[in-house]
């Protein structure tokens, strides 16, 4: 694919030449760049054929087997008995290696993780995963009048003393609703209403199905964290491992908050991520337990939201979050994302995406041993969409599906490859966006409906062979190294790329709106470039030894804005654009907000900065 139109042999750099044939004047026909070429509708996923959770979860409860359902995998690695003791190993190599990290990590615990797996066992679980919402914590417990009765670990004043006092009496929290705060007077009591209302299913029927023991009852070599010696069952008939309820328990309610504060939305997962850890480290469960919870958790939270029955709910939910949350940090809808992101790494755990994206990618498996083929195309479950609603806005329903089935973990896995495809699903890599472009993928961002549809920033390493085809006012961000081939198009608002290989290996055409390329280096397009009179090219670079390198030709229009982060010494000529030839000429230059000469040399556009 090429944006010039074709020059004969003879032909100027600026365009081509004609004679006259009754006059001997001559005149220039500018050169021209043309929009890339379609590369078909955008990928559709179908809907798996087998039946569906979302259409059949309350049959399933009210039966009592929601979660035997969604769990069916385990019964490759395990037989149960007709006792809690009597069970059978069908893969000794996965439920070995589940049970051997339990046996290193609790005997390798710190005291900070046993405070952690202490409070994460006895705190009620929603309570625990709102701290995922960082510097928004506070104002949430606040409105949502979220409580624990659990002594804070401060009042201990040490280690030895608190250890002590847990190793002498067991503590109960009295907070016990799910909801975690209160319904029907607090200033989010919508939003409570919400979480109650997805924290709706319980682990239960699934551990009397699989009578699948405890760790600590598997092996005297995994060690029940001290603190929590007294909290340990003694009843196991009715206390199985598989699944966590804990954790299923952690993943509803952050799903949850996350629909209505989707600014938090990989944090939060990543909190219930670090409570499932938290279980393995205390002991109580094994690496399966806390997987299948997971997956269970993923499986309901998109039912219940799903639902037509819980529409308002949702709706309110997530409004009254955002109107409170927002006052209470005195933004708007604009800055409200920079506000739930203003504590630093210290104070807020979840500061570091790329830390988050990895933990969570990591613990979703265990390192655990495949049972099946790699490689194998991921499903998504009818309605699963949904969990990302409020994450990515401004695509549809079809997009949304498209994002879960490219950012799918690998096959092969425990567990994970149900016949719906709800143990592949990669939340936290989904809120970035797409993982693969298959046609062309229109991509409307309307800049006044604020948040997200005014700027969002897809991280992930973006692939495949479609077209990215930006519209609508708002801006997107690009800081994966990109390899889509089909090229990209800008036709209104802004494409921004923040690393070097934003753009993909395409064709790049800006035929409205502004390419932004803001990166410490050089950046590139690996195709052609085009870019029509009234669109903008903004390059934000370092200093003077930065430029924008176009692998192919390139035909220029519009204006061209160059920002110096170090803005070189006055009478400088810098060679911002590379390019294997370079027609055309742009209606403006600026530099640092001054109008700025600019030369045109082969391969290459330059400007003199001013004063």
């Amino acid at each position: 694919m090429s944006f010039l139109r074709p020059l004969s042999a003879g032909s100027l750099l600026l365009g081509t030449l004609l004679l006259s044939a009754c006059t001997s004047s001559m005149s220039v026909t500018a050169p021209t760049a043309t929009a890339p070429a379609s590369r078909g509708a955008a990928e559709t996923v179908p809907v798996p054929g087998v039946a569906a959770y979302v259409d059949n979860y309350a049959a399933l409860q009210k039966e009592g087997t929601a979660g035997v359902a969604l769990l069916s995998g385990f019964a490759q690695l395990w037989k149960p008995g007709a006792t809690w003791d009597t069970g059978t190993v069908l893969n000794s190599a996965v439920l070995d290696a589940s049970l051997n990290y339990s046996v290193k990590v609790t005997q390798e615990r710190t005291e900070a993780q046993e405070i952690a797996a202490y409070y994460d066992d006895r705190q009620n679980q929603t309570y625990s995963v709102q701290s995922g919402l960082g510097p928004l914590t506070d104002a949430y417990r606040s409105g949502a009048r979220a409580a624990t009765s659990i002594k804070p670990y401060a009042s201990y004043g040490s280690f030895a003393a608190f250890r002590a006092a847990t190793s002498a009496a067991k503590e109960d929290d009295t907070n016990t609703s799910n909801a975690g705060g209160d319904v029907t007077s607090a200033d989010l009591g919508d939003t409570v209403k919400l979480v109650g209302t997805v924290r709706s299913l319980s682990t239960s029927p699934a551990k009397a199905f699989y009578l699948y023991p405890r760790p600590w009852r598997q092996s005297t070599s995994v060690i029940v964290a001290p603190s929590l010696l007294l909290a340990r069952s003694s009843t196991p008939a009715t206390d199985g491992g598989f699944p966590s309820g804990h954790t299923n328990g952690a993943y509803l309610a952050a799903l949850a908050l996350a629909y209505a504060v989707p600014e938090r939305f990989q944090e939060l997962l990543t909190r219930a991520s670090d409570l499932g850890q938290d279980r393995i480290l205390a002991g109580m469960h094994s690496t399966v337990d806390v997987m299948g919870a997971r997956l269970m958790a993923t499986a309901h939270a998109a039912a219940i939201l799903n639902d037509p029955a819980n529409a308002a709910i949702k709706a309110n939910g997530y409004a009254q979050a955002q109107k409170y949350l927002q006052a209470r940090t005195g933004s708007t809808a604009d800055t409200f994302f920079a506000a739930a992101h203003s504590a630093p790494l210290s104070s807020d755990p979840y500061a570091d995406p790329a830390t988050n994206r990895a933990t969570y990618l990591a613990r979703m498996t265990y390192g655990l041993p495949r049972v099946g083929a790699s490689g194998q195309t991921a499903a998504v479950p009818k309605g699963a969409e949904v969990l990302l609603e409020t994450r990515l806005p401004y695509l549809d329903a079809a997009q949304r599906r498209a994002v879960l089935k490219t950012t799918a973990l690998d096959s092969g896995y425990p567990i994970l490859d149900d016949a719906e495809g709800w143990g592949r699903l990669n939340l936290v890599a989904a809120a970035d966006g797409y993982g693969a472009l298959s046609g062309d993928v229109r991509v409307t961002m309307d800049a006044g409906k604020g948040g997200f549809n005014a700027l969002d920033r897809w991280r992930n390493d973006i692939s495949g062979t479609g077209q990215l085809v930006k519209l609508g006012s708002g801006q997107l961000r690009l800081s994966g190294a990109n390899t889509y081939s089909g090229g990209t198009w800008v036709q209104a608002g802004t494409l921004a790329g923040d690393s070097a290989g934003a753009f993909g290996r395409g064709d790049v055409y800006v035929g409205g709106g502004t390419l932004l390329s803001d990166v410490t280096g050089e950046a590139s397009i690996a195709g052609n470039y085009g870019q029509v009179s009234g669109a903008v090219l903004d390059l934000r670079l370092e200093g003077a030894q930065d430029s924008l390198k176009i692998g192919g030709d390139a035909v220029v229009g519009g204006t061209l804005s160059v920002t110096f982060a170090q803005k070189p010494a006055a009478g400088t000529l810098v060679t911002v654009i590379r390019a294997r030839s370079v027609q055309g000429r742009f209606d403006r230059v600026t530099v640092n907000g001054a109008n700025a000469e600019v030369t045109y040399v082969t391969g290459g556009v330059q400007v003199r900065v001013g004063q």
